[in-house]
């Protein structure tokens, strides 16, 4: 795989400031603070495309590239990959930007799987409409 020097194009799913609350002692951001923010960033095309509640289902092939430093401007994009009877693929990059330079680094990437859920909890069907929409 080609590592791209600049953040895809298009407007992030979610951005954040990285805190000293969620370092460790080496100052480092936390890896479960990074796979929850990118969690929530796959869940913003995900609960789109399923017009509804959405659960976690799984996170595949989740890679660590760099570390996060506190004060580091967080940004993930994500896109929906796969959209299934119940379910919906999301690719997830995350990227920093290293201050104060300015430099934006990819950190982290991965894939989560969310399932359309009704009022219960249960898993629904995707819309049709969804599925017909181009990609």
């Amino acid at each position: 795989m080609t590592e791209r020097e600049e953040p895809p194009a298009g407007v992030p799913a979610l951005r954040t400031l990285a805190m000293p609350a969620d370092s460790n002692p080496n100052g480092d951001i936390f890896g479960g603070w990074v796979m929850a923010q990118m969690d929530l960033a796959g869940a913003v095309p995900a609960s789109r495309e399923a017009r509804g509640r959405i659960a976690t289902v799984a996170v595949e092939a989740m890679r660590f590239h760099k570390p996060v430093y506190v004060g580091g401007i967080f940004s993930c994009y994500a896109e929906v990959r796969r959209v299934g009877t119940t379910s919906i693929t999301v690719s997830v990059e995350a990227w920093a930007e290293r201050r104060p330079l300015g430099e934006c680094v990819k950190v982290t990437e991965g894939t989560y799987v969310y399932v359309a859920i009704d009022e219960t909890g249960r898993p629904r069907p995707v819309s049709a409409l969804s599925k017909e929409a181009p990609s």
